[in-house]
């Protein structure tokens, strides 16, 4: 069984960055809300606990607290920001209000040997507002800053943690090192969280599932879809079969190359079904984006129904749900989350549905997903595919959906992609905002203004352009893109693209915006 870390997530807009850093030190872990049943998280076999901060205060009425089979496990804990001042409050310690708060960089010195913070200064991110008084009985101050008297504390008796700041956001720069030294050498778990270990379980959690039934593949385009589909390919093999609807909301040339990767690479069975027709007739008139996103949602599950009865009805369906979706998306084992997409892969199914959902990628980051993508041999250019939202074209091509928009939408859309592959900002592979794209589009919006083409004017629609860095798609930055290659882009766009006659660049991060425009 692959060790394992818990990490209890009592509010914090961070999280998920601490699932990610342990991930990146090979070490599998889970996030679960801290009033998680407990059958439910132990069942985990953990070797150590990460308290995440939270926006609360320990001393205010119904505040969140430690459960008591932490402490009864007898294994290690970390405790960070409001997880430490949990741990502080639930042993005997003391936290109040601080006289002055401490938001962004700061500078902590270790000031007593121990195992989790190196000797010296080191610059950490911090964000808050209370501060720890007097130490559980037991813990030793491990770190100070200037304005916290206890930036970090323990009892290495017991494997007992906490910091005040944040290791896991970028801004401290030591933090990832902390979080492994933590889980690895604390904890004492194996980093054997690796792209072959994950297919290696994944295929036996598959086989367990399905059996020797027959299962039915949804292949969108997509990098989620098609990595999914081919680990239950490795894991299946011509138990699978693969459907592809081409339900003419995809990107320039996208459908030609998913049934060349599907047929050719892969070798799995693939019915391709030739649907625009049906959903464009659909889409006639809808404006409105969550009614898009119903129909097309409605669509495909209606397809997919009647390509299974025409396959002898198979038990399953397989799905590219990835753990970003089921966080944003609220899924029942995140329920205290707020509801941000309607359209994504969680949730189940509708109740007149008779599938089964195998979802094997449910708990992986995306670029946990990109790396079983490259494992399992699929090509580069499908493994590094940008993200495609589940309605396609439909969510970049605001107001109605009609055919000449849609070609509208791809010949800029492809413009833009084109330009930055040339560029080499296509693709990023490491974090970083010089490395690259994590996400780029063109967007047309039904906005309509005035421009000069030779001697006359014209009216015509508006394209926007948005491009993304981000490490985990829960939050990003807009791209800084040279103003060369953005001029480039809107000169080819205005002079190809017949009936845009403006193109205008996003600069809004997420949040307050998402990445998609619907």
């Amino acid at each position: 069984m692959i060790d394992s870390i818990v990490i209890l997530d009592f509010g914090s807009q961070y999280a998920q960055l601490i699932a990610r850093r342990v991930r990146e030190a090979q070490v599998y872990c889970e996030l679960f809300p801290w009033n998680a049943p407990p059958d439910k998280v132990l069942a985990l076999r953990p070797r150590g606990f990460i308290l995440s901060g939270g926006p609360a205060s320990v001393y205010a009425p119904d505040a969140p607290t430690i459960p008591g089979y932490v402490i009864d496990s007898g294994l290690p804990v970390l405790g960070i920001c409001y997880g430490m001042q949990a741990i502080t409050h639930a042993l005997g310690g003391r936290v109040a209000p601080a006289s002055a708060r401490e938001y962004g960089r700061a500078e902590i010195e270790t000031v007593h040997p121990n195992p989790l913070l190196p000797p010296g200064r080191q610059p950490v991110w911090m964000s808050h507002g209370d501060r720890l008084e007097q130490l559980p009985p037991g813990f030793t101050i491990l770190a100070h800053t200037d304005n916290s008297p206890i930036a970090a504390m323990g009892d290495t008796a017991r494997g007992y943690y906490g910091v005040q700041f944040h290791p896991e956001v970028r801004h401290t720069p030591g933090g990832a090192d902390l979080l492994r030294r933590f889980v690895v050498e604390i904890c004492h778990t194996r980093p054997d969280w690796t792209p072959a270990s994950i297919i290696t379980e994944s295929v036996q959690r598959i086989q367990g599932q399905v059996g020797s039934a027959r299962v039915l593949s949804a292949i969108s385009g997509g990098v989620d879809s098609s990595v999914a589909t081919a680990l239950v390919h490795r894991a299946i093999g011509d138990q699978l079969v693969a459907v592809f609807v081409d339900n003419g909301l995809l990107r320039q040339g996208e459908a030609a190359q998913v049934m060349q990767t599907f047929q050719h690479t892969l070798g799995a069975e693939l019915v391709a079904v030739d649907a625009v027709n049906d959903f464009l007739s659909a889409l006639r008139g809808v404006s409105e984006p969550e009614q898009k996103r119903r129909i097309i949602g409605e669509r495909f599950i209606r397809i997919f129904e009647a390509q299974a009865r025409l396959l002898g009805l198979p038990r399953f369906l397989v799905q590219g749900t990835i753990y970003p979706d089921v966080v944003e998306s609220s899924a029942p084992d995140r329920a205290q989350a707020a509801r941000i997409k309607t359209h994504h892969n969680v949730g189940g199914l509708p109740e007149d549905m008779h599938f089964e959902l195998v979802e094997p990628l449910r708990y992986l980051f995306k670029d946990e997903v990109r790396a079983v993508g490259e494992a399992l041999g699929l090509p580069q250019e499908l493994v590094w595919r940008q993200p495609f939202p589940g309605p396609g074209l439909a969510v970049r091509c605001l107001g109605e959906i009609t055919r000449e928009r849609l070609e509208r939408l791809r010949q800029a859309d492809a413009i833009f992609t084109s330009e930055l592959a040339q560029a080499g900002l296509l693709r990023m592979e490491a974090g970083g905002e010089d490395a690259g794209t994590a996400q780029a589009f063109a967007v047309l919006l039904p906005v309509r203004s005035v421009g000069v083409m030779g001697d006359s004017r014209t009216y015509q629609e508006t394209v926007a352009l948005r491009a993304v860095t981000t490490e985990d798609f829960m939050t990003a930055n807009w791209a800084r893109l040279p103003y060369d290659l953005l001029a480039r882009v809107a000169n080819r766009i205005v002079n190809q693209v017949a009936g845009v006659n403006r193109v205008v660049y996003d600069i809004t991060s997420k949040p307050p915006a998402t990445i998609e425009w619907e």
